[in-house]
């Protein structure tokens, strides 16, 4: 078998989707391993010993044995002979270099240290992956979007107007079948981009636990795909805790539970999931309710409450960035006062300058009517919460253009199909809308959320 039939095989057989993280500490090893010849060793092979039924794969990190020099190493080759041969061994080295450096580090870790697969960054290109893919029963797992904080810096920037993280997804599952990628846990609404890309490649994702990754948003963004393919990682949580069996076991439990319940009723599309949200948080309102222009409505939609509920204001953005993606501009301009937190975020996370014409002109300082740095000719792309007749989006892109800025877009997350879109475009101005209120009510029915009778209601208030 090669690493990806060893691997399902080792899935079909423990019913589990857990990797366990064999990365010792000798400062967290219990005192009682210390009367050992090996202490490391001991310690490694009851881990082993406690939960090779429990688990798809060990992922030993190289790291924590290089820190214990040549005895570290020994120890590593040693603990990789000890997992029992039907289960699958992932080195995590992250190693990544080009020529006869990467053919001597595929010969390592495959040769020397016997490892089934390996984790690679991908940086250096395709070169540097191919002295691994010439062991044709090995398997890659190349470095997509990592857990810690700091992988924003890089792997979220744009490139050729998509994240380079998808970016590293699409052309790695050109390259070879038998790549795999790792993304981290901390970052669902990144595996589920991935996993929209690469729906058939399996992830590997670490950070769930010491981390702060959520096993449960993880496993519904990565199971999405038709095989299923995930591997959760665990490795401090389990590893020290009192009883590792047991954790292992909670772990297992709690993985077939997701997979019992998403193979019954699948996971929600982004749409679907998006639109749950936000009625749940109290976002989207059913009544009685008297909008800005003085007309009433039977809905109303709050997106000012969204910095309160950061998982929900975090699928917020992810729609934005979305929409913008494809989009030419220079600026971002952020209509007040509900679209402010919302442009920020998205500024930030996209590197693009934030600017925000001023309801009322100040009259004082500067009298700027808009605020932020921006030079005439620059194009602007104007954002919202949401749109309703439009008029409000005129108001907003007035002073824009007065000062020299381009208009030709406008995105929102939510059209409430009441004119605007056709009231812009007839004004040259392209509308880019995440959600539709005719689609949202039709979630909302279907998902029990609305009675149908008074969606009827709704859609003849609004819509006639």
């Amino acid at each position: 078998m090669d690493f990806w039939e060893k691997l399902e095989e080792a899935v079909r057989r423990n019913n589990s989707l857990l990797c366990v993280g064999l990365d010792p500490d000798p400062e967290r090893i219990p005192q009682t391993f210390w009367k050992e010849e090996n202490p490391v060793l001991a310690f490694n092979l009851k881990i082993i010993e406690s939960t090779a039924d429990l688990v798809c794969a060990y992922k030993p990190n190289i790291a924590f044995y290089q820190a214990l020099g040549p005895e570290g190493i020994a120890t590593l080759r040693t603990t990789i002979k000890a997992v029992p041969s039907e289960i699958p061994v992932i080195l995590d080295a992250k190693w990544g270099d080009i020529g006869s450096t990467a053919r001597a580090y595929a010969a390592a870790a495959f040769e020397f240290f016997g490892a089934d697969a390996v984790t690679i960054n991908p940086y250096l290109g395709a070169d540097s992956l191919e002295p691994f893919l010439a062991w044709k029963d090995k398997g890659l797992f190349i470095l997509c979007h990592t857990s810690n904080p700091g992988s924003r810096d890089f792997q979220d920037r744009l490139m050729e107007g998509k994240p380079f993280y998808l970016r590293i997804a699409e052309w790695a599952t050109r390259l070879s079948i038998r790549i795999g990628l790792v993304m981290g846990a901390t970052y669902p609404e990144a595996i589920r981009s991935v996993r929209e890309v690469a729906p058939e490649a399996w992830l590997l994702v670490p950070g769930v636990g010491a981390q702060g990754g959520t096993l449960e948003e993880s496993l519904a963004a990565g199971l999405a795909g038709p095989e299923g393919r995930v591997i959760v990682n665990v490795s401090r949580h389990i590893i020290y805790a009192e009883e590792p069996r047991a954790v292992a076991s909670e772990y297992c439990e709690r993985i077939n539970y997701m997979r019992k319940a998403l193979q019954e009723k699948p996971v929600p599309s982004f749409v679907t999931a998006l639109t749950l949200s936000l009625f749940d948080t109290g976002c989207i309102r059913f009544g009685e309710f008297v909008l800005a222009s003085g007309k009433t409505s039977p809905i109303y939609i709050d997106l000012r409450i969204l910095p309160s509920f950061p998982a929900l204001f975090r699928q917020v953005i992810s729609a934005y960035v979305k929409l913008l993606t494809p989009l030419d501009f220079d600026l971002i301009a952020a209509i007040p006062y509900a679209a402010l937190p919302i442009g920020t975020v998205v500024a930030l996370e996209m590197g693009k300058p934030l600017i925000y014409p001023r309801k009322e002109a100040k009259t004082y300082g500067t009298a700027r009517t808009i605020e932020g740095a921006f030079s005439p000719g620059m194009r602007a792309v104007v954002l919202d919460d949401l749109i309703t007749t439009g008029d409000s989006k005129l108001k907003a892109i007035e002073p824009l253009e007065q000062a020299g800025l381009k208009v030709e877009d406008i995105v929102v997350l939510i059209d409430r199909e009441q004119g605007g879109k056709e009231f812009l475009e007839a004004r040259g101005y392209r509308l880019h809308a995440f959600l539709r209120l005719r689609e949202m009510l039709e979630i909302l029915v279907k998902e029990g959320r609305l009675p149908p009778e008074e969606r009827e209601k709704i859609a003849s208030r609004l819509w006639g």
